[in-house]
């Protein structure tokens, strides 16, 4: 079961506190004597470790370099702001409508050379016909409760995706067999979105895996999104979750590439989704 985003900004937090304990222990040091070091009381260092107290940037620095590992401290910099800044609400950023969300990620689309994507539930928005993006955006507005401006907001997710005709950009991506048979806007709509599909994987910037459903690999995951190697975007049911630790985007390139080697690509991802495209007669 997917941990909640409270629990996982959490876990965060959680983690920056650890690492700089574990950076204390390996040094062989005592709170008492690290907080020597640093000419500070031993109670912030033992709020520091403990996690009762987040740390500043600075406070990580002076710590991994009284600790004689001063290279540790960009990772868990990284973490920290990702434990302070990784949770957004949707119904917050959705407040005014769907259409802002689109727009709000362009200048990260833009910027980004190769962006990695995993869906475990529908079709990207990168390869979504207008159709299916406008009947899976008035879902979602129904379901947050948010203004349905699900047209303008498709017409602008339509718009953004035009990058992946661009040339010197890659689109490595990677859905879940099951993501063909769920249909989103009925029969006609997804058999539209089914053959745009098979278009959009010839073209020369995107590479188009499917996991069959029995591939024996690893567990599905929350749909995610990595942007170049400095940034990883993953989709909750309520909250977009923003991470940057270099140690954490590395694990979801890892997932990618592993998923990446058990899915079907070319011929074989055309026969999964001609099957499904013959599912809705």
């Amino acid at each position: 079961m997917a941990l909640s985003p409270s629990t996982r900004v959490q876990e965060a937090r959680d983690r920056v506190a650890s690492r700089l304990r574990a950076l204390r222990i390996d040094a062989g040091l005592t709170g008492q004597q690290l907080a020597e070091r640093l000419g500070w009381q031993g109670s912030k260092v033992s709020r520091l470790q403990s996690g009762r107290t987040q740390p500043s940037a600075r406070d990580i620095e002076v710590w991994s370099r009284a600790c004689g590992a001063p290279g540790e401290a960009i990772d868990i910099v990284a973490a920290l702001r990702q434990a302070q800044e990784m949770y957004t609400e949707w119904r917050r950023v959705q407040r005014a409508g769907l259409r802002g969300v689109q727009q709000a990620r362009r200048p990260l689309y833009e910027r980004t050379t190769v962006m990695r994507v995993y869906s475990s539930s529908v079709i990207p928005g990168m390869l979504q016909t207008r159709r299916y993006a406008q009947a899976l955006l008035a879902e979602i507005s129904r379901f947050n409760r948010t203004p349905d401006d699900s047209d303008a907001a498709a017409d602008a997710r339509v718009e953004r995706s035009r990058i992946i005709q661009r040339a010197g950009r890659r689109f490595p991506i990677l859905i879940e067999e099951s993501v063909l048979h769920r249909q989103i806007g009925g029969a006609d709509v997804m058999a539209e979105q089914l053959g745009h599909l098979l278009q959009a994987a010839s073209l020369p910037s995107v590479t188009l895996g499917v996991i069959p459903a029995r591939s024996g690999a690893m567990w599905p995951l929350e749909t995610f999104t990595v942007f170049d190697t400095e940034q990883v975007t993953v989709e909750l049911l309520t909250a977009a979750i923003t991470i940057t630790a270099p140690s954490e985007v590395a694990q979801y390139l890892a997932s990618h590439d592993e998923m990446s080697a058990v899915a079907v690509h070319g011929p074989g991802a055309v026969r999964l989704i001609a099957r499904a495209v013959s599912a809705l007669a």
